[in-house]
């Protein structure tokens, strides 16, 4: 390694705990805000018949954080059935909703930190078709957490009419 060279345990350190600090100490108060302020009714209620519900996206969190995180490094085994995240049109409550995505979320993060430096460029494939690292597992996840975020941040403002503040969080 050259001289001014980044130490790799200490970069893959660092990206772990941006994941951790993005997903649970950003994305996660802010999505269980918006839940709440939707309620029971509300967090299934769609923008458009060809839309999904808050609902139905932290369903689809959690699948997805689960296939590309949890099963990608072993964790657990992948039986996700993507298409029964988005085809629900009723199901857990706001508090049960923010329960699972705080506890997919948790174990996630819990893996990426433990992740040994070899998994993070090792070559795997995720859902039969898609040649990921560890590393670009790990970055498909917060993004995509990113966009879903934003969606349900938008519907909750539309819904409600009201300023989010999340800055105030």
């Amino acid at each position: 390694m050259a001289t001014g060279d980044p130490d790799p345990a200490a970069l893959t350190r660092s990206i772990a705990h941006e994941f951790r600090r993005r997903l649970l100490g950003e994305m996660l108060p802010r999505i269980s805000a918006c839940l709440d302020r939707l309620g029971p009714a509300g967090v299934w209620q769609r923008p458009a018949p060809h839309c999904n519900s808050a609902g139905n996206l932290v369903l689809h969190l959690c699948g997805n954080a689960t296939q590309w995180i949890l099963a990608t490094f072993g964790v657990v085994p992948d039986q996700r059935v993507r298409d029964e995240e988005f085809a629900a049109t009723g199901g857990p409550s706001p508090a049960e909703l923010k329960a699972r995505l705080t506890a997919v979320w948790t174990r996630c993060c819990d893996t990426v930190d433990a992740l040994p430096a070899a998994e993070w460029l090792r070559e795997r494939t995720i859902q039969q078709r898609y040649r990921e690292t560890g590393l670009t597992a790990v970055l498909h996840v917060l993004e995509h957490a990113s966009g879903h975020a934003g969606q349900i941040y938008a519907w909750t403002k539309q819904a409600t009419g009201q300023d989010l503040r999340f800055y105030d969080l």
